[in-house]
């Protein structure tokens, strides 16, 4: 599997909601944020949103975060429960996850990407953050998305499809 649409980009994204898909193709279920992503390029977007496949890099996701009003996060997790299991994490939530520490450009995550661009907004209201989560059972470099993710990440990308299409004007 991979991408068709590059990593990132050089600036800010700009456009009224932004998709960002995390996690490295090359190792197995971690691929389930990009792989949303290209299944929603596929799909085609409505006017007004973007969908960025962002790969490993928390710090080039600030640059995207910056100029959206909302943003839809996807990437794979390990929290015990069975492969291909949805989680979605309300703004509380996010709150809630503690810091993993001083700030390090080399392990810096999506949630770091968040914090800060919250940060840099100051006193104007940041992007509305949503994240979906989907369990992984395979991790080892070299392999594909098991099947179980496979099919929650396109449930996941056919749903999200319908809520951006509702959501956006002229869809």
């Amino acid at each position: 599997m991979s991408s068709n649409f590059p990593k990132s980009e050089v600036g800010p994204t700009s456009g009224d909601v932004v998709v960002v898909g995390c996690g490295n193709v090359l190792r197995g279920d971690d691929g389930a944020g990009p792989e949303c992503v290209r299944l929603l390029v596929e799909a085609g977007l409505p006017t007004g949103v973007t969908a960025i496949d962002a790969g490993t890099s928390g710090a080039d996701v600030v640059l995207h975060l910056r100029e959206a009003n909302r943003v839809i996060l996807v990437d794979a997790c390990r929290s015990g429960r069975p492969p291909g299991s949805l989680l979605s994490l309300s703004a509380a939530e996010l709150a809630e996850i503690p810091s993993a520490g001083p700030l390090d450009i080399h392990a810096f995550r999506w949630l770091d990407a968040v914090r800060l661009t919250s940060a840099l907004a100051g006193e104007q209201p940041g992007p509305t953050v949503s994240v979906w989560l989907v369990e992984g059972g395979e991790f080892a470099p070299g392999s594909v998305l098991s099947p179980p993710v496979a099919a929650a990440v396109a449930r996941l990308a056919h749903d999200l499809k319908a809520v951006l299409a509702a959501a956006t004007p002229g869809a």
